[in-house]
């Protein structure tokens, strides 16, 4: 604040003391009390009136571009009140306001969706289409179940995203429902073997899952014959029609049953030898009367990690169950996984064989109508985007799964875009980042020496070499090898990881005749370089590789 050049005008002063003495306020009260003066020229306190606290920070350190002498006031120069609110300050809308608000801004437009979980691979539907044949199939081995028998084992073949993972699970509700119904016990038992993938892992859940039924079934059983005995004290005839005699005899049944609580003992994640986990769950099956699905998707997961060991105890089980009956439906997209079993588990597991064709675009066509009229709001799609979506998976090797993606991420694309309608524009961008995170995830599951063959061709591209060949990516992946302490694959070895890279569309792999000097393999990246280097610096062996640089200048050096 300047002082008043004309020190003899008291009137200018008296103004000059009350604006300081307003600032002061102002600088240390988030609710000064602003002054006024009256006719005569004397200060007369107002009362109190709020001020936003970004307001007086910015007042006291001239973030404002004025000061509050040139602040808009009355006829004394003091700030008048009813200005206070019409002040509008433009640095908050650039920095406050931006960051305030941010989810009313997206919640502002019209939801497209009705149910997006009608999109995800997890969703059951009510109504398969174009598989009512292969489900139809399994009812016919499964009805065994509902007549106490043990359905025939089965196995279900298909590429991914043919419906088998749906089928199945549509089968065994109906199953479980019909039990039901009919008071027949029944159970299904859902792994995914892709996750859950060892013999320990498969059998510690299916044994906790059995004894959280069994802890429920007793403790249903144990109200029921408490309330019987509590009847049963007051007038011995309750007992009558029951397979009790005496009420001693419920007595007895109740310790039973309480002993028997007692006794369950979940199964740790780790840490018990397998066969006390297969016991366990084999006592957990067989404690009541009941027929069991067990139904495991993704088996050949399981066999490619830890034998068929699981699926041989499994299939044998029947032979030594008192009270129930064990059934198993594997689920695969490996027409091949078999041919690495067992014969005998090969012979008992394959009793029924189920395959499940590729949908061609018409049927994705279907399909996608069926589940876009529950997705989406009415008339929120345009007439070719389910049409696209399907011509799309259809080249996919008929995947609905894919297809349903790109639907469901067209959706999400128009709806971050606040447009109410879903076009062909937003299939095609859908399309372009589905397969941005494909490459993503098949980059990311790769073994290390893949990695390796492919870090060494990032490496050379990024350098500025084209028409790579198979030396130069030696060269380069020998000194990876190195710095991470990796052990070194002969060249022939490197040149067929090169040739599954090119098999996975992640390079561009060609051989060319260089005429009288043989022929090579020109290799090039198919893949985003930047997100593609990126996922490999995320394995932590790779990460510590800090200098690139050397390796590239060595390779140059040996040429």
């Amino acid at each position: 604040m300047q002082d008043t050049e004309d020190e003899s005008d008291s009137h200018a002063a008296e103004d000059s003391t009350a604006v300081d003495d307003s600032e002061s306020s102002l600088a240390g009260d988030s609710t000064p009390a602003v002054t006024d003066e009256d006719e005569s020229g004397s200060v007369v306190e107002d009362k109190d009136v709020p001020i936003d606290e970004d307001w007086t920070t910015r007042s006291s350190d001239g973030a404002l571009g004025t000061s509050v002498e040139d602040t808009p006031s009355n006829t004394t120069g003091s700030i008048d009140e009813d200005l206070l609110d019409e002040i509008v300050f433009d640095d908050d809308e650039d920095t406050d306001e931006a960051s305030r608000g941010l989810f009313d801004d997206l919640l502002s437009g019209e939801p497209i969706f009705e149910n997006k979980e009608v999109l995800r691979p997890s969703y059951t539907p009510r109504k398969l289409p174009h598989r009512e044949e292969q489900i139809n199939n399994m009812a016919t081995i499964l009805v065994a179940a509902l007549r106490g028998d043990t359905p025939s084992n089965i196995l279900i073949y298909g590429k991914t995203g043919t419906g088998k993972t749906a089928s199945a699970k549509f089968v065994s509700e109906e199953l479980e429902r019909t039990s039901e119904k009919y008071e027949v016990p029944c159970d299904v038992e859902y792994i995914n073997c892709e996750v859950t993938d060892t013999q320990y892992r498969v059998l510690a859940q299916l044994a906790n899952t059995f004894i959280e039924n069994n802890e429920a079934h007793i403790e249903d059983r144990l109200a029921e014959l408490e309330d019987l005995q509590d009847r049963a004290e007051a007038d011995p005839n309750e007992l009558e029609g029951t397979e009790f005699a005496t009420l001693d005899a419920v007595d007895a049944e109740i310790e039973s049953l309480e002993a028997d609580l007692e006794s369950f003992e979940t199964v740790p994640m780790t840490g018990w030898p397998t066969d006390r986990v297969y016991s366990t769950f084999f006592d957990a099956v067989d404690y009541t009367e009941r027929v069991v699905v067990i139904m495991l998707d993704e088996i050949d997961k399981l066999v490619e990690k830890s034998g068929d060991d699981t699926l041989y105890n499994l299939s044998r089980m029947n032979n030594e169950l008192q009270n129930s009956r064990v059934s198993i439906m594997g689920i695969s997209n490996d027409l091949k996984f078999t041919d690495f079993l067992d014969p005998r588990v090969k012979s008992s597991l394959g009793e029924e064989e189920i395959v499940f064709p590729p949908y061609d675009a018409n049927q994705l066509r279907d399909i996608l109508q069926a589940r876009a009229d529950v997705a989406f709001k009415d008339d929120a799609l345009s007439d070719d985007v389910i049409p696209l979506c399907a011509a799309f998976a259809a080249q996919e090797h008929g995947d609905a799964r894919r297809a349903l993606d790109l639907l469901r991420t067209a959706g999400e694309l128009a709806e971050r875009d606040q447009i109410d309608l879903v076009a062909e524009d937003h299939v095609r961008q859908a399309q372009e980042k589905i397969e941005l995170d494909r490459v993503v995830e098949v980059v990311r599951t790769l073994p290390t020496q893949s990695k390796l063959v492919l870090f060494s061709i990032i490496l050379l591209e990024k350098n500025g070499v084209h028409n790579i060949n198979t030396g130069e990516v030696y060269n380069i992946y020998k000194r990876l090898c190195e710095e991470i302490d990796a052990d070194v694959l002969t060249q022939r070895r490197v040149t067929d990881l090169i040739s599954e890279l090119d098999m996975l569309g992640i390079v561009n792999a060609v051989v060319v005749s260089k005429g009288r000097y043989g022929r090579t393999k020109e290799i090039s990246l198919s893949v985003p370089l930047d997100e593609t280097e990126a996922v490999l610096h995320s394995d932590s062996r790779l990460g510590d590789i800090e200098d690139v640089q050397p390796f590239i200048q060595a390779r140059f050096d040996q040429q």
